[in-house]
């Protein structure tokens, strides 16, 4: 029982491309204990229809070359895609049951129908599954399930050839015969795969239970830990380097999306050259899919770093435009004297105008004390007035007169009274006439002041206060109304009206319109100036969907000169395969009939080589061709982008 040398090396430095392939040197790593793998002939798929690249033959030989065997994929004659891919078993020791030879079927000997049997089956299945580390139930061999059976049939096989190549997206049916088979089953022909659809039933549990008992049997067999002290730790190291994250494993799976080891890099060019190998086989010369896959894979290696580029690019093209324009704009300190500037006149109208309500205020507080004053004033003289009254009224009692005396003062008391009451009625008339005088006086100081604060609300927001600018600098248009004077000539303080401030305004307001003038006449021939560049800017845009149209129909002449290259490389390959054949003819000729065919042969070689140089030139022509154009859009486009840039930077420096 001593493992063979790897016939297939096995190798994870690279992978030879098609019409490099040479035999893998062989090297001192354990192989598998259950024998090679056998190969079937290769069945090209349905539907595929003729190849373009004919090969000789669709059967492959089996274990004829080691770098074309792989038995991850449905299909044979591929080399291993993935680091976890096994290799087939190549153990030639001697098996417990040797197997059957051509198609003779042998009848099971043991008695797997009896319980008896059966229990001492299960009892020794469950001991050897727990000392081998997996964790199982007695009643789990009781009532077993199609996913426990696979699960424990797949343990006990690889405890047999840990190298033995279980798929895991494959149905188990599938791999099911071809694994006992490959361990040399001798009752694999009396298997039959509807069996594992319900394992635990009565016909097929006895059959498959001895399944599992043989691969006991050959476990403990062929178990090295007693042969081989020193397998168990290497054993166990190698399923923790396998179970393992490290980077030599090159599992494509694992890498992560940002990556950096060069064992990644060596991982991704394994997966794409083992794809592109198996694309070859199939008949494919160019591969596009493996290429994208890759791309993509890459793309997705880089996207952070090309999200956090384009968001440093973004953040130093705002810091740009942030610096250029803190350099186009003034200093921050004369900004800030300039405000300064606005602050101390506005401090100074502030204070202006408070002067003049803290005199209107005081103003009317001297009002409302006069007229209290005034008021108890008359309250007192209403008092004295009752306290005659009363006296009189006690004279005229202590007084002895006459009838005629009396009836005299009542007519003459009646006079008074009509007198008196005429008074008071006039008295009240002026009254009310005072007071709807000083009603109305009140209102129109109201609207007095009111226009006044209109008038000076005017001069504050059109920058009227002085000190005015020239030629006005001694002029003062400020206004104060002065409702406490008696004098109608010093009802307003300030300039005088007719002769100062109305000519004064009456100036300003034809500055202002003969500057407001100029403004427009300005803003019109900016407007027909902007009218021009944009004039220029269609005519512009015009030129370059011209000059689009032409580089549309570069590039189709191009495409055109790119298919033409394709059509010449497609006949030449043609006839370079036609002359490869003539060349093989002319061989089989040449050593059927001697000496005389060897100039024709010489001649066919010349023809193949001119062919060649003729399909590099027209390869390099093509290539020279597509390389020119490119240039040239590529220069137009950059030439148009610098038009473009100018044009822009124009209209904005004139806007």
């Amino acid at each position: 029982m001593l493992p063979v040398q790897d016939t297939h090396g096995n190798a994870r430095s690279g992978i030879p491309m098609p019409s490099t392939v040479k035999k893998a040197p062989s090297s001192s790593v354990r192989m598998s204990l259950s024998g090679p793998a056998l190969r079937a002939p290769y069945i090209p798929p349905v539907g595929s229809g003729p190849s373009s690249n004919p090969r000789h033959s669709v059967y492959r030989s089996q274990n004829a070359n080691p770098l074309l065997q792989s038995t991850s994929k449905p299909n044979y004659g591929r080399t291993p895609l993935h680091n976890s891919t096994r290799r087939g078993s190549i153990w030639t020791g001697n098996a417990v049951i040797a197997a059957p030879s051509g198609s003779q079927t042998l009848k099971d000997p043991r008695p797997i129908r009896e319980r008896a049997y059966q229990s001492k089956m299960r009892q020794e299945i469950f001991s050897w599954l727990h000392a081998t580390g997996y964790e199982i139930s007695i009643q789990t061999l009781t009532n077993i399930t199609g996913k426990d059976y696979r699960a424990m049939f797949q343990h006990l096989v690889n405890l047999i050839d840990p190298c033995y190549p279980f798929e895991p997206k494959v149905r188990f049916e599938d791999e099911f015969q071809p694994a006992l088979r490959a361990l040399r089953y001798p009752f694999a022909s009396q298997m039959d795969n509807k069996w594992l659809a319900a394992p635990g039933s009565m016909h097929s549990w006895p059959a498959l239970l001895a399944v599992l008992h043989w691969l006991v049997d050959i476990g403990k067999v062929r178990r090295v830990r007693s042969l081989f002290p020193c397998f168990t730790r290497l054993y166990q190291a190698r399923l923790q380097y396998l179970e393992s994250d490290d980077s030599t494993l090159q599992n494509v799976e694992r890498i992560p999306e940002e990556f950096h080891e060069p064992m990644h890099h060596q991982a991704l060019a394994f997966e794409y050259f083992s794809e592109a190998y198996i694309a070859f086989f199939h008949g494919a010369d160019v591969f596009t899919e493996q290429d994208k896959a890759l791309e993509v894979r890459y793309a997705k290696k880089n996207e952070r770093v090309l999200n956090d580029l384009e968001e440093q690019k973004e953040q130093l093209a705002q810091l740009q435009a942030e610096l250029a324009q803190l350099q186009t704009s003034g200093a921050p300190l004369e900004k800030l004297q300039k405000a300064h500037g606005y602050l101390v006149s506005d401090r100074a109208k502030f204070h202006d105008v408070l002067q003049r309500f803290e005199s209107r205020k005081k103003h009317l507080i001297d009002t409302i004390a006069h007229e209290k004053a005034e008021l108890n004033m008359r309250a007192m003289n209403l008092d004295q007035l009752k306290s005659e009254h009363n006296k009189l009224l006690d004279t005229v009692k202590a007084q002895n007169l006459t009838p005629e005396e009396v009836a005299r003062m009542n007519s003459d008391h009646e006079t008074l009274s009509r007198n008196l009451e005429e008074l008071k009625h006039k008295i009240s008339e002026t009254q009310k006439g005072v007071m709807s005088l000083e009603v109305m006086m009140t209102n129109r100081g109201a609207a007095a002041e009111e226009a006044l604060d209109l008038y000076t609300n005017l001069l504050s927001s059109l920058g009227l206060f002085p000190p005015l600018a020239a030629p006005f600098e001694g002029v003062d248009l400020t206004l104060q109304l002065n409702l406490a004077t008696t004098n109608v000539s010093q009802l307003l303080i300030g300039e005088d009206i007719r002769k100062v401030i109305k000519p004064t305004l009456s100036a300003v307001a034809e500055l202002k319109r003969t500057k407001r003038a100029e403004v427009e006449s300005e803003r019109i021939k900016v407007d027909n100036d902007l009218d021009q560049l944009t004039l220029e800017c269609e005519n512009v845009y015009e030129e370059v969907r011209e000059v689009e149209k032409k580089v549309v129909v570069l590039n189709e002449q191009a495409d055109e000169l790119r298919d033409a290259a394709q059509q010449e490389s497609m006949v030449s390959n043609a006839e370079a395969a036609r002359l490869e054949r003539e060349l093989a003819h002319a061989r089989t000729a040449a050593l059927s009939s001697g000496m005389g065919v060897k100039s024709r042969l010489q001649a066919l070689q010349f023809d193949y080589r001119e062919q060649q140089a003729k399909i590099a030139r027209l390869k390099d022509e093509t290539i020279r061709a597509i390389a020119k154009n490119s240039n040239e859009i590529a220069l137009f486009k950059e030439e148009v982008s610098s038009r473009l840039r100018k044009l822009r930077d124009f209209v904005e420096e004139g806007g």
